[in-house]
């Protein structure tokens, strides 16, 4: 696999997620986060797997646990010199969310602007210029492997202009494996428009994009989106696309207590 990107340690996580990715599709409790290990359900991943990763890479994401046990994950993790980093869980059907979506996309984009195709090449430029956007605006990046769906379905989208500069992309992809409760469910997020034309609707234009790809090019029966709860520009952005925020989930990342916080 290849089109790791970012600082070095980003890219070793990157390429141990992607290492591991037939033992995380095979695997009860672990799901594929793409950006570090990652595990959906503690009780049957367990947490000698979990320690395991969080002492060889320092670092563990969690996907959708269920808001009642996060005090008890948070307290295992805190025994261990590690936060839980969180987001809030927006979600929504497929019904819901391409009726959303279709409505944003039946809107024209702005002058001199124009739907890319994905692309399909791990290290290929356009690939790199995707990357580079997300990581301008503060977003981890995925590998290029994981970004043109090399890893498992997934599907990236952007929006170029006439000089062949990428402004807005996003992503979405199938993180669950057969043994979770949310096996289809699709992941979307990696959202990120140049500075120099935000305000312009084009992160609701690529985001609504990027969902309307997800279900009709993979398997998905629903998608959820995370958001910071400070993010208020993304909480409407996701909420335009018909998501609604679901208190009783949560995602996070476990990262040291006295780290920086993994991603936007």
């Amino acid at each position: 696999m290849a089109g790791y990107f970012g600082t070095e340690t980003q890219q070793r996580l990157q390429a141990r997620a992607e290492a591991a990715a037939a033992f995380i599709e095979a695997t009860p409790g672990a799901c594929q986060t793409g950006r570090t290990m990652g595990c959906d359900d503690p009780a049957k991943l367990g947490w000698e797997r979990i320690d395991e990763y969080l002492d060889r890479d320092g670092i563990c994401g969690f996907r959708l646990i269920s808001a009642d046990g996060v005090a008890e994950l948070e307290d295992r993790l805190g025994e261990r010199g590690y936060r839980l980093d969180t987001w809030d869980v927006f979600l929504a059907d497929r019904s819901t969310a391409l009726l959303a979506s279709k409505g944003i996309l039946s809107r024209s984009l702005p002058a001199g602007l124009f739907e890319l195709e994905s692309p399909t090449d791990p290290t290929g430029e356009r690939t790199q210029r995707i990357q580079s956007i997300m990581s301008a605006a503060g977003v981890a990046p995925f590998s290029g492997s994981m970004l043109v769906g090399a890893i498992g379905p997934a599907t990236t989208t952007a929006i170029g202009d006439a000089d062949g500069n990428v402004v807005a992309v996003a992503h979405g992809y199938m993180p669950h494996n057969s043994h979770s409760d949310f096996h289809r469910y699709a992941w979307g997020g990696l959202v990120a428009v140049a500075d120099t034309l935000r305000g312009k609707g084009l992160g609701n234009y690529v985001n609504a994009l990027m969902i309307s790809r997800v279900f009709e090019r993979l398997t998905a029966t629903h998608i959820y989106e995370l958001v910071s709860a400070t993010n208020a520009a993304s909480r409407r952005m996701v909420e335009a696309c018909g998501l609604r925020l679901q208190s009783g989930l949560v995602c996070g990342i476990a990262t040291p207590t006295q780290g920086s916080r993994f991603t936007r």
